[in-house]
């Protein structure tokens, strides 16, 4: 038999063997690295500051722990809940920021390879008005590579290049209890 991407795996030997893969900033690691899906785990103990738009949808089943997703949608941030269990399949172009707190927690996340021009973006959004403050667009090769190196651009940003056009706050960069607590008093926020 030619079993092009190997024979059946324990996913979650597969977890434990990759567990020092499952790290910050992003947290994933490729299940099946050359498939035609994005097959990744996740693992949990990581909250982010930023927003994804991915321009096909994701599939997030919550295997293990909670997590769940603050989205800008319609001038507001939401958010949803994700428990163990839980399947969700978000829509294209859902302006997200996956937040998962739990340090225990895995959720399998599958996606679709990007066609050639469709382009992802990670934007990090004001706290207080949710103006975009500052955005990368590219096309994604690897969730796993290429997320982390943006983030290091925006991170590496000076202060002043990091304030809100609209309202003058400033934007904490990574320091997602600073973004978090920011958050907690926005006057755009539904939850």
């Amino acid at each position: 038999m030619d079993a092009k991407y190997g024979l059946p795996k324990n996913l979650m030997q597969w977890v434990d063997d990759h567990r020092d893969q499952l790290k910050p900033p992003v947290c994933n690691a490729a299940v099946f690295p050359d498939g035609n899906y994005i097959i990744n785990m996740v693992g949990g103990g990581n909250q982010r500051t930023d927003f994804h738009d991915n321009p096909t949808e994701e599939i997030f089943y919550q295997l293990r722990g909670e997590a769940y997703l603050i989205v800008w949608d319609r001038g507001r941030f939401e958010r949803i809940d994700l428990k163990a269990g839980d399947v969700f399949l978000q829509p294209p172009h859902l302006i997200h920021s996956p937040q998962r707190p739990d340090p225990d927690g895995l959720c399998l996340l599958i996606e679709l390879p990007r066609p050639q021009g469709a382009h992802d973006s990670l934007q990090w959004h004001c706290a207080h008005c949710g103006t975009e403050v500052w955005k990368a667009t590219q096309q994604l090769e690897s969730l796993v590579d290429d997320l982390p190196r943006v983030y290091d651009r925006f991170y590496a940003l000076k202060d002043e290049a990091r304030v809100c056009p609209e309202c003058g706050t400033q934007h904490p960069g990574k320091d997602h209890h600073a973004w978090h607590e920011q958050l907690s008093k926005s006057s755009v926020r539904d939850f």
